[in-house]
């Protein structure tokens, strides 16, 4: 009997059709994700008018969904693990798309709290299973960059908010954005469909069948036999238990330094997506102006993901983030000095690429970092603690505007979170690596090979 390492299979497999199912749900899933996070900040003024809210209640509605985030990422990317990730994916698009666009009727800055709390719940749950269902199958050699696009097409939700927003507002009035949000449950039949199940659940669950298909798929040049055993290394086999997984073989310490840095990278991101437009008024730059420094901001971040997860395929993806953190803290170090709006462009690019696109890269470096079996459980955790960083950011930055400081100081403080995130990642033990022990199989290697290898 033939017995077949699915991981190895997936790390040497080329990329084909099946991989590129997997990359569209992924980029398609978290542009919806990406448009739900971002929709009330463009429609906020419009609904503190409405209700008749002042700026304090505002901020309290919009923090409501990162509340939920914390929650979603840490709970539903665990049970991801446990359930299967097709179904826990389809939980999260009915959760975000259902609720927010609930919070299209309500008139209440309560109710509508409440609802967002439970939208933040499956845009926050879903960021992890993506991840991981990406990783898990993407070709060893272009995983990082799969998985970098992916998350790209966080920043394309937030850039269609920004495209069509003000237009849904000024016509329909501010409800209508929310509202558009509910197209997206129309999808989850087809996800659930065509969206392939993890292999080593599939194992744990004994889905031959079902596994058999889907190796077909991956590796179509694969001889497969009447009958083969399928496995995975001791480490990828699927647990009940897999938080407690996340302190095995070492992996503690390295653990708490990637929540650290998921921590600070978050802390970056929403910092300035809560305060660049007010920096910038600050700065003596028109409204106008303000958001086109966020629209070059979202596209640096884009730019920057992609970008960074081509790095970390061609080099260590540790040493990437690292640099990439660094970058972050100096950039933003010099955007409270720049007074040149020809130079200021650039920079906001290179911020966008260097913040939000660093913390795609490290949504990246934690889904190579985990064993499969765990890999969902790893990356909700570290974004549901790091989403801390995220509630704590538009707070403390909030108060140092109210300081009045100059606002150098303003931007050296969001700055300084970029280089305590770069300190933590250097003390990942990179050793410990999932993705470390397969990169060496970077050669292309025949269907006959892989069988030898396979039957170890």
């Amino acid at each position: 009997m033939h017995r077949i390492d699915v991981r190895k299979l997936a790390d040497e497999s080329k990329f084909n059709r099946f991989h590129a199912l997997v990359l569209f749900w992924g980029v398609l899933i978290l542009i919806i994700d990406g448009y739900d996070l971002a929709v009330v900040g463009a429609a906020l003024p419009s609904i503190m008018k409405g209700m008749g809210v002042d700026a304090a209640q505002a901020g309290f509605m919009a923090s409501s969904a990162l509340f939920g985030m914390m929650f979603g990422a840490i709970f539903l990317g665990t049970l991801a693990d446990k359930l299967g990730r097709p179904l826990m994916i389809s939980i999260c698009v009915f959760l975000f798309s259902g609720f927010t666009a609930a919070a299209g009727l309500t008139n209440d800055p309560i109710t509508f709290s409440i609802t967002r709390f439970i939208a933040g719940l499956g845009i926050g749950g879903v960021l992890p299973v993506v991840a991981a269902q990406m990783a898990e199958f993407a070709p060893v050699k272009i995983r990082a960059r799969l998985v970098t696009l992916v998350f790209a097409g966080y920043s394309v939700g937030g850039i269609l908010v920004a495209l069509i927003g003000k237009q849904l507002i000024e016509a329909y009035g501010w409800p209508s954005v929310f509202f558009a949000a509910l197209l997206p449950v129309a999808l989850i039949p087809f996800i659930l469909k065509t969206m392939p199940e993890s292999m080593p659940f599939l194992i744990k669950k004994n889905r031959d069948a079902e596994l058999r298909k889907i190796v077909k798929r991956l590796a179509p040049s694969y001889p497969l036999q009447e009958r083969e055993q399928f496995l995975v290394p001791a480490e990828d086999k699927a647990h009940d238990a897999p938080v407690r997984h996340l302190f095995h073989d070492g992996r503690g310490f390295s653990t708490v330094m990637i929540w650290i840095a998921f921590f600070f990278g978050l802390f970056m991101v929403y910092a300035l997506s809560s305060w660049l437009t007010k920096l910038m008024a600050m700065a003596g730059y028109s409204l106008g102006s303000a958001l086109t420094f966020v629209l070059v901001f979202n596209i640096g971040a884009m730019i920057g993901a992609v970008l960074g997860g081509w790095l970390g395929d061609k080099f260590n993806i540790k040493y990437v983030l690292v640099a990439f953190y660094a970058v972050g803290a100096i950039s933003l170090t010099l955007m409270g000095y720049t007074k040149s709006t020809e130079l200021l462009f650039p920079l906001v690019f290179v911020v966008g690429a260097s913040t939000l696109g660093t913390q795609l890269l490290a949504y990246a470096y934690a889904s190579e970092f985990y064993p499969i079996s765990i890999r969902s459980t790893g990356v909700g955790l570290a974004s549901g603690i790091g989403r801390m960083g995220a509630i704590l950011a538009p707070i403390l930055i909030g108060g140092l505007v109210a300081l009045k400081l100059p606002l150098e100081q303003n931007f050296m403080a969001i700055g300084l979170a970029g280089l305590l995130g770069m300190i933590a990642v250097t003390f990942i033990n990179h050793r410990l690596c999932a993705s470390a022990h397969h990169h060496d199989a970077t050669k292309e290697i025949e269907p006959t090979d892989i069988a030898a290898g396979a039957r170890a």
